[in-house]
């Protein structure tokens, strides 16, 4: 590197290969001078050529001098445009980092701000599925519950007959059924509906077979398959039978009763797969019912009883019928003696009108001294006489 000025050009530079240049040219004149010297001395003939060389020489070395000259003001235009091109290059390119870093800091606000939003949204899921967690454990706290009353009989027949409860409040008067009612046998009804004769009263008893349904469905193999349907017969065999014997008294109640079972799947599992109960069931006047059919039952009896009653209450009826034909025939002879009564009124006042007019015009007669057509009126009941 060789330093012109405050700017380093490197050696391959055509400025600094023209300077070496010229100081070639110039040492070889000074050896030319030199060696022209030293035969200034042999031949007096050869100083001229050789001044006229060295005058060429000089020219040549000026022409030089003044291209050196020319090519630095030529690299010096270069470099200030080259400075300006890289002062230029410099502000473009910070102008892009410019917009670039803004582009950067917008995307990167907005992908916070997405990202904010996506965590707050992320955050109420996961607060939905706690909530939802703590209602599965209460849930799965219930069904736990619910199978310990279950595994009981005492607590399962609690249970069906709450159940039982609860439908016949909600369908039927609470004076038309009476729960935990006790027969003239010392039997006692888990519910027994009031209906009129006839049927008479029906009783509804409670029944849930659920170890056999259970083994039912916890059958894995044709053998327990068998075994869970012949507890599922035995089951429902014994409760028909006890209902029948113990629940229908000739005289007391209905001729027939109602087994209630708590629970629809077992309700269709029996008249799905075991329909000779449901058939034996019809011969022991022992009638099956699930919680909705028990339903439909008693909205049926509920009109029974409703109809019953309307007709013990015909009699009263038919009296206050009679009552309110009376009173209506009565204030129709009043509203005739009211008619009369304004015919009569009218007639008066039509009359008060006549005598009104007359004694009118006798005033204006009087008031104008016309005592002459006073004589002829007929309907004069006395003579006023005016003395002098």
């Amino acid at each position: 590197m060789i330093q012109i000025g405050d700017t380093p050009y490197p050696l391959d530079h055509p400025l600094v290969l023209a300077a070496l240049g010229g100081a070639a040219a110039l040492l070889l004149l000074f050896g030319l001078v030199v060696l022209t010297l030293r035969a200034s001395g042999r031949s007096a003939r050869a100083l001229d050529p050789m001044v006229a060389q060295m005058v060429a020489l000089g020219q040549r070395v000026q022409g030089l001098s003044d291209g050196q000259q020319q090519l630095a003001g030529g690299l010096h235009q270069v470099t200030e445009a080259q400075t300006s091109s890289q002062t230029r290059v410099l502000a473009l390119m910070e102008q892009r980092l410019a917009d670039v870093s803004r582009g950067m800091t917008e995307s990167l606000h907005g992908t916070a701000t997405r990202t904010a939003r996506s965590l707050g949204e992320l955050q109420q899921r996961l607060e939905a599925i706690d909530r939802a967690q703590a209602n599965i454990e209460k849930l799965s706290g219930n069904v736990l519950g619910l199978q310990d009353i279950l595994s009981n009989k005492q607590t399962r027949g609690a249970f069906g007959e709450i159940q039982l409860h609860d439908i016949v409040q909600k369908a039927l008067p609470g004076d038309a059924f009476t729960m935990q009612a006790t027969l003239s046998n010392g039997r006692r009804a888990d519910c027994l509906i009031h209906l009129p004769n006839p049927p008479g009263p029906i009783v509804i008893d409670s029944k849930f077979p659920l170890e056999a349904y259970e083994a039912l469905r916890r059958a894995e193999n044709q053998s327990q398959t068998i075994e869970a349907q012949r507890m599922m017969r035995v089951a429902l065999r014994a409760h028909i039978k006890a209902i029948s014997e113990r629940y229908i008294l000739e005289g007391e109640t209905a001729d027939g009763a109602l087994l209630f079972l708590p629970s629809e799947a077992v309700y269709a599992e029996l008249h799905a797969n075991f329909p000779e109960l449901v058939r034996e069931g019809f011969a022991a006047k022992v009638w099956i019912v699930s919680p909705t059919t028990c339903m439909a039952t008693l909205n049926t009896m509920r009109a029974v009883l409703k109809d019953a009653r309307m007709r013990e209450q015909a009699g009263a009826i038919r009296k206050e019928l009679a009552a309110l034909y009376a009173d209506v025939d009565r204030l129709g002879t009043r509203g005739d003696n009211l008619d009369r009564h304004f015919g009569q009124a009218a007639k008066d006042l039509e009359d008060i009108k006549i005598s009104a007019d007359k004694a009118g015009k006798r005033a204006r007669r009087l008031d104008n001294f016309d005592f002459e057509e006073l004589a002829p009126d007929t309907d004069a009941t006395r003579v006023v006489q005016i003395k002098p």
